[in-house]
């Protein structure tokens, strides 16, 4: 009894070992750090953070919102594992792949005298209320490019840093903005009415990795994850532009 007694806790300590030996196995637990500009922190990220943490209660996540700049910075420093952002210039020593690849498009409010129309182009919105991208950003200067393409003025009436606040600011009414095809989707894009844009402006969207040191298993999971969602985005995109709103 005096040994089974003492063994007891032995006998506990091993079940317990065997346990997390086989949450490791099955990448349900561990520590995952990631990044990601505002476009996808709040659009494609979360829905995939929530299945794989379902599937994986013991993992803790650091999750991050950042400019493009805070991602690179992130990944090369190895604050974080993995980082997502829209658009990419090339950078030493990191590793990526291509989540969606979609088009800018056209917010307004439903009450816009161009809510009507089946696509936006970039003269359409000449002398209307218009909510800008600032000025130096990768989107910022994309959109400038396709009105500069299209012979069309650029003069926003609002200039703004990121996407979803020009979503905010165009569903209370303050005018038009072209945006990424995911900061629409942010609360169901409630109150906006979402079209094509032309010029066609790509928005690529990128996760990244450092090529200093192979991905965890975690990091492999999550990103199989993340391919799942951009499936997912590829069937329901042309549903989400071309409805007469979003959500």
């Amino acid at each position: 009894m005096a040994l089974y007694k003492e063994s007891e806790a032995i006998f506990a300590l091993h079940a317990k070992l065997e346990n997390r030996m086989r949450d490791l196995r099955e990448n349900r637990a561990g520590h995952l750090a990631i990044v990601a500009t505002p476009p996808l922190a709040y659009s494609i990220i979360p829905s995939a953070l929530s299945g794989f943490l379902r599937r994986r209660p013991e993992t803790r996540v650091f999750f991050d919102v950042r400019r493009y700049e805070g991602i690179i910075e992130g990944v090369l420093s190895r604050v974080a594992e993995l980082g997502f952002a829209l658009g990419l210039t090339h950078h030493p020593g990191i590793a990526h792949e291509v989540v969606h690849t979609g088009e800018m498009v056209c917010v307004l409010p439903p009450q816009h005298p161009l809510a009507d129309r089946p696509m936006i182009s970039a003269s359409d919105l000449s002398g209307l209320p218009f909510i800008g991208l600032e000025r130096g950003t990768r989107l910022g200067e994309a959109v400038r490019d396709s009105f500069a393409r299209a012979g069309a003025p650029f003069q926003p009436t609002v200039e703004v840093r990121y996407c979803n606040t020009a979503c905010v600011l165009a569903a209370a009414g303050v005018g038009a903005a072209v945006v990424d095809p995911f900061s629409p989707r942010q609360n169901g894009g409630s109150g906006l009415v979402v079209r094509p844009f032309t010029p066609t402006t790509q928005a690529v969207a990128y996760m990244l990795w450092s090529e200093a040191e192979p991905l965890s298993r975690l990091a492999k999971a999550f990103l199989n994850e993340i391919r799942k969602e951009s499936a997912l985005l590829e069937r329901t995109a042309p549903h989400q532009q071309h409805g007469a709103e979003s959500g």
